[in-house]
Formats: structure tokens, C-alpha cells, sequence
């Protein structure tokens, strides 16, 4: 395929702000390491809200969605749809806890909840894991899907892309900093919604797919529509629906919905003007997210079945794919090069603009905690802000060269994704309790972390896992992995909670004093603190959970009901998407007015 005159235009200029954003920025971005990572904590609720979807908007996520929907119909994103709970419960309880706890990175919490030895280990411990470990495996994701798209567009081999790609990106987020990449992403926003909507719009009405009513009747389609699991498959309904939406939505930690609050998620909310910018912000970010953005990317996919049935026909299109790149995922890239001159360019903008708006993230927010939580905590606790910023340059470089190494040696998104799932789960629970529940010790958290990944690579290993626990061995069937790795975790963490000593009194007075949690689980400390007349309760409001817990039940309605209308509006469903859209409403109308109660508009 060839790109024209018009295409390479949209492309250049493209690269050509991004890269004017993050020079304009770089010197006040270098003033210091609190304007490098959290821009000086004055940013808005719109530009960060549009900054979460930019960054969560990668190049792998098409190919992900693809993937699942090939391979599980629509009703296959119910796996990741779940953690729409996991965001409202930040929305409406967490955001402004994580504001106002007014630390420099997510992970700083640990010495803000917990102390002494154990607190700064799981503080270095982490910032390594995630930070480096963790985040690494995530941008190899994000570059393997970018290496596919070049090689199924473009031809290009693997090892260009990955310099090519990386290297606009990861100079423009060494030199902007936090403030570069949340500009850029307003921009990537824009560019990666239009490319979106423009490719799904154009491949639904190519001649082979033959517009939208054609593509619902097409037989290799007809039985992937359904937005819900078939009800007579018991396996898929479990799978698909009731373990995502019982178990793994508060369970699991995962990148951009772990439970409580966290990662980039946090840094954004910590850099938010105030609380209420903050809730505005992580609100924002889920409507866009799950009511509304999947659905190009499922257009696209359902479309490719149409024109590649099956993964040989993908292959026998594109021979000159490696067979260890060979994937279902491949299936979106292989549909967009069949836009025309001028779409086909702002399209490639649009997914340039996709990874970079997710890379730039990941790097700027693994930076953090590699300069806050572990240089600045075990090695230079001294450092000059100059010097925080220099650190902070340096390890974005060498997380970018990590990734890209990582990336060529991998074949596939989906399987990393459940992989990763899978190591988390059983963590979450504590990542919500420990806001709420004064028992709750460093030793949970670290005993959780290393039970939770242990049990997971014994599941995985070939010698254990399918002589004890594969699918049809009649011990543990396949659905029951993850629920067994939660509660075993559980069951676990809650061991060690009470098996070791609680944190100090101090400590305990000293996190209820700032955070202000409220609720029965402080109960202990609050009245301890009182009789010794040391006061720690400097507010009078109302514990807010049972009010944050019903705007988030409220919120849910309205956006999973904003999603079905979508799709149902789309699939020509006309009285199931004005039935959807009417309880849309009405549901928004009593979210507006249970937030009313709970605090301030956000504007």
C-alpha cells in the first residue's frame, strides 16, 4: 500500500505540532519536578478527562477489541466493560481522597497510610514493579500492536517502526513533561475520535461489506451481535458476564481501572485543580469511554469478518507477515488499508496519535515514581529539583528503550491482557479497604501482592496447572481460575492482616487527621483518639460512601444504558434504543441531582 501526497501532509503536520507542544512546554515543564509530573497541580477537569480517554485510546486497543469480538462476538467486551464499576467508584468515592492527600504520586500513599520498614519497602518495591517491570510489558503491548499496523500497512519491518514511532515520542515527553503530554493529548483526542469514526463509517459501506444492513445479515456476523452472552451458554455467561461483573471488577488491578484509584488515573486526579476537578475529570473519562468509544472499533471488527473470515485468510492476504505476528488482531489493521487517499492518512495520524498519547503517558507516569519513590526516597533523598528533572528525562528514555526491546519478542495483546488480569487479581479488595479499615497493614499489601502473583505462575506453569487445575481434568474447570486466584489471595491477605501487628497509633491518627475517611472502619481510632483527647476529626459532614455508592449505581445505569442505546441505535433497533436513551435520561437526571447533594458542581 501507498500513502499519497495528501496522506504524508496529514502525517507530517501532525508529528510537527506534537513535537512544537513538547519544545514550547519543556521550560516550564524543567522548572520543577512538581510541574514535570503533575504540572503544578492546576490543570482543569475538561483537558484532564480528555488526556485519560487520549491515553487509554492506544493502538492496541482496536486490535484487542478486534480480537475479542472475532473470537467472542460483541458480548466478548464485557470482560473489560465490568470495570466501569471500578471507575465510578472512583469517580464518586475515591477522587477526592487521592486529591487530597495532595501526594506526588500514587505510591507515596503507602507512607501516608502505612509505616515504618515494611511501608518503605512495598513504596521501592513497587515503584520498581510498576514502574519499570510493569510498565514496560504494558508500552511492548502498545508498540506490538504498532508494529502490526506497520507491517500490515505500511510493510514496514518490525525494528522500523519501533525507532520510527518511538522516537518522535519519547523526545517530546522528555522535554514536556506532564504538562506536554496532556496538551498533546487534547490535540491526539481529536485526531484519534475522527480517524475512528471516519474508518468505521467508510469500511461498513465498502462494496464487500455492503453498508450497515448488509453486515447485521451477513452470516459470519449474525451470531457475534448480541451486546449480551448467549443465556444458554453456560460457560459464556459466567466467563463473559458473571465473573467480570461479581469478581474481577473490584478484584483485579489493572492499568486505568484498578480498584480504589491509582497509577496514571491518579496522577491526573493529583494534578487537578481541586476535588471537585477531579471528579469531574475521572466522570468524564468513563461516559467517553465505555458509552461511546468502542463502538467504531466494533464496527471495524464485525466488518473484517466479512472480508477475513478467519486468520488464513488474513495470512494469505498479507504473506509477507511473520507467522509469529499472525493473529485476529490483525484483522483491524488489514481493513484499513482499504481507506482511501486523504482518510487512509488522517487515520494513520489517528493511531500515530494513539500511541503516542498512551506511550507518553506511561512514560511520564513510570518516570514518576522511578524519581520520587525510588530515587529520591533510597538514593539522593537530597536531589535538587534541577536534578529530579534530569532523572526524570533520563528514565523516560530508558523505559521507551525497554519496551520497544520487549515488544519485538512478543506475538499477541489478548494473551498479555489476560495475563496481566490474572496477575492482579485478588488485590483490588484491598486497594478499596484500606481508604476505610484502620486493620488493614503494610504486610496486607505485600503479602496480597506476592500470594496473588505466586498462585498466578503456578496456574500457568505447564507441569501444575493442566495436571491440577486445566480445564476438563474434572478438579477446576477454566472459568474458575481467576475466582480461585482471588479467593485464595483473599483468604490469604486476611491472614496476615491479623496475624501481624496493626500500624502504630501515630501513624493511624496521623492518615484519619488528613484524609478525613470517616465511616465504621475508623471507629476504633477515632474513639481511642478521643479519650486521649487528641483530636483527628476536623470535619462535620456526613460520612459520603453510602451517597458516593448510589451516584455510582445511578452512574452505571446511565452508561451502560448510553452504550446499549448506541449499538442498538446502530444496529437499527429502533424501540430498544429509544426505551435505552429514555432511561439514559432519567437516569442522569438522578445522578445530577444525588451529585447535587454530595457536594458543589464541579465547574
Amino acid at each position: 500500500m501507498e500513502l499519497s501526497t495528501l496522506d504524508y501532509s496529514f502525517i507530517i503536520v501532525f508529528f510537527s505540532i506534537v513535537l512544537f507542544i513538547g519544545v514550547y512546554v519543556s521550560k516550564k515543564s524543567g522548572a520543577s519536578s512538581s510541574e514535570y509530573f503533575l504540572s503544578g497541580r492546576t490543570m482543569p477537569w475538561w483537558l484532564l478527562g480528555l488526556s485519560m480517554v487520549a491515553t487509554t485510546f492506544s493502538t492496541d486497543t482496536p486490535n484487542l477489541v478486534t480480537d475479542i469480538v472475532r473470537t467472542n462476538g460483541v458480548s466478548g467486551n464485557w470482560v473489560w466493560w465490568a470495570f466501569l464499576l471500578t471507575g465510578l467508584l472512583t469517580v464518586f468515592v475515591y477522587a477526592k481522597l487521592w486529591r487530597k492527600s495532595n501526594v506526588n504520586t500514587d505510591l507515596e500513599f503507602y507512607e501516608l497510610r502505612y509505616g515504618g520498614k515494611p511501608a518503605e519497602f512495598l513504596r521501592k518495591f513497587r515503584a520498581i514493579y510498576l514502574g519499570v517491570i510493569f510498565n514496560v510489558i504494558t508500552m511492548s503491548a502498545v508498540t506490538l500492536a504498532a508494529i502490526k499496523i506497520g507491517g500490515i500497512m505500511l510493510g514496514l519491518e518490525p525494528w522500523v517502526t519501533v525507532v520510527s514511532a518511538g522516537l518522535i515520542t519519547v523526545t517530546f515527553s522528555a522535554l514536556g513533561g506532564f504538562k506536554g503530554v496532556v496538551y498533546t493529548d487534547f490535540l491526539l483526542f481529536f485526531v484519534a475520535m475522527g480517524g475512528a469514526i471516519g474508518a468505521a463509517y467508510y469500511l461498513v459501506n465498502i462494496p464487500e461489506v455492503g453498508g450497515i444492513e448488509a453486515l447485521m445479515a451477513n452470516e459470519n456476523v449474525a451470531d457475534k451481535l448480541s451486546i449480551l452472552p448467549d443465556f444458554t451458554n453456560k460457560q459464556a455467561v459466567i466467563t463473559l458476564l458473571v465473573i467480570p461483573l461479581a469478581v474481577q471488577w473490584w478484584s483485579s488491578w489493572y492499568p486505568g481501572a484498578e480498584p480504589g484509584g491509582g497509577g496514571y488515573i491518579a496522577q491526573r486526579m493529583l494534578a487537578a485543580k481541586n476535588e471537585n476537578h477531579a471528579i469531574g475529570a475521572t466522570f468524564f473519562f468513563n461516559i467517553m469511554h465505555y458509552a461511546l468509544r468502542p463502538w467504531p472499533w466494533i464496527l471495524v471488527a464485525l466488518a473484517s469478518l466479512v472480508v477475513y473470515p478467519d486468520v488464513a485468510s488474513i495470512h494469505e492476504a498479507f504473506p509477507n507477515v511473520a507467522v509469529d505476528k499472525l493473529g485476529h488482531d490483525l484483522a483491524y489493521s488489514a481493513m484499513l488499508t482499504k481507506l482511501p487517499s486523504g482518510l487512509l492518512g488522517l487515520v494513520l495520524a489517528s493511531l500515530i496519535a494513539a500511541y503516542m498519547s498512551t506511550i507518553s503517558t506511561q512514560l511520564n507516569w513510570g518516570s514518576s515514581y522511578i524519581v520520587y519513590d525510588f530515587y529520591k526516597q533510597q538514593i539522593n533523598p537530597n536531589a535538587s529539583e534541577k536534578r529530579l528533572v534530569a532523572v526524570g528525562r533520563i528514565s523516560t528514555v530508558v523505559l521507551m528503550v525497554f519496551s520497544a526491546v520487549l515488544a519485538l519478542l512478543l506475538q499477541n495483546a489478548l494473551q498479555l491482557f489476560e495475563v496481566l488480569l490474572v496477575f492482579g487479581a485478588g488485590t483490588g479488595l484491598i486497594f478499596i479497604l484500606r481508604w476505610f479499615w484502620w486493620r488493614i497493614n503494610a504486610w496486607s499489601e505485600i503479602t496480597a501482592m506476592f500470594a496473588s502473583g505466586i498462585i498466578s505462575i503456578l496456574l500457568k506453569l505447564t507441569a501444575i496447572g493442566p495436571f491440577l487445575f486445566a480445564a476438563g481434568s474434572g478438579v477446576f474447570p477454566e472459568w474458575a481460575e481467576y475466582p480461585f486466584v482471588v479467593l485464595s489471595t483473599t483468604i490469604i491477605w486476611l491472614a496476615a492482616t491479623y496475624m501481624t501487628q496493626p500500624e502504630s497509633k501515630q501513624v493511624l491518627q496521623d492518615f484519619y487527621r488528613k484524609i478525613q475517611p470517616g465511616g465504621p472502619g475508623w471507629s476504633k481510632v477515632v474513639k481511642e483518639a478521643k479519650a486521649e483527647n487528641v483530636e483527628i476529626v476536623n470535619t462535620k459532614e456526613k460520612w459520603s460512601v453510602p451517597a458516593g455508592i448510589s451516584a455510582m449505581l445511578l452512574g452505571c445505569v446511565l452508561i451502560y444504558s448510553c452504550m446499549f442505546a448506541t449499538g442498538y441505535w446502530i444496529y437499527g433497533k429502533t424501540t430498544s434504543a429509544m426505551i435505552l436513551t429514555g432511561v439514559a435520561i432519567v437516569s442522569g437526571l438522578l445522578l445530577a441531582r444525588a451529585w447535587n447533594k454530595m457536594k458543589d458542581h464541579i465547574l
